[in-house]
C-alpha cells in the first residue's frame, strides 16, 4: 500500500513524502519491548506537499492538534503491534484518517429568523404556565 503512496479522495501522497523511523515501543511487553525497535514513526511534511492546498493545510492544523509542527509537519507514531510492519500500517491509517477529517467541510449554516406567530406563542406559552404556578401559592392570610 504505501510503495505506490497513499490516496484520499482527491489527494494523493507519494511514498517518498512519508518519511519512517523505527523505535523501541514504551510499556509491558518484556524483553520483546526492550530489544526490538517495533514502533513506528511516520513524519509527513504536509506543508510542502504539492497537493494540499492552504485551507486544508489551515484544517489540517485543527484536526491535527499536537500531532503537527510548528513547521507543518505530521508526526504519528503507532506501538499498538508487536511488529514494525503492522505498526507501520496502523501509523499509515491513522494519517489517512486526519487528512479524510480535515477535508470534510462543514456545512454553510444560514442563520435564520423566528417569525413572530411563533414568538408569540412561546410567550403566550410562558406566560399560561406562570399563572397556573402563580395560582398554586398559598394566600397570605389562609392559615
Amino acid at each position: 500500500m504505501a510503495e505506490q503512496g497513499i490516496k484520499v479522495g482527491p489527494i494523493v501522497i507519494a511514498a517518498a513524502e512519508l518519511k519512517f523511523s523505527y523505535i523501541r515501543a514504551s510499556g509491558p511487553g518484556g524483553q520483546n519491548v526492550n530489544k526490538v525497535s517495533t514502533a513506528a514513526q511516520l513524519r509527513f511534511e504536509a506543508a510542502k506537499c504539492k497537493t494540499i492546498n492552504s485551507d486544508l493545510l489551515k484544517r489540517l492544523r485543527e484536526v491535527s492538534g499536537q500531532r503537527m509542527t510548528s513547521a507543518g509537519v505530521i508526526v504519528l507514531t503507532a506501538q499498538r503491534f508487536r511488529s514494525q510492519e503492522r505498526n507501520r500500517e496502523d501509523a499509515i491509517f491513522r494519517l489517512t484518517e486526519i487528512i479524510r477529517a480535515a477535508s470534510r467541510q462543514n456545512k454553510f449554516r444560514r442563520p435564520t429568523k423566528m417569525s413572530k406567530r411563533i414568538k408569540r406563542k412561546r410567550l403566550d406559552s410562558k406566560r399560561r404556565r406562570s399563572n397556573i404556578k402563580i395560582n398554586r401559592r398559598s394566600l397570605k392570610g389562609d392559615d
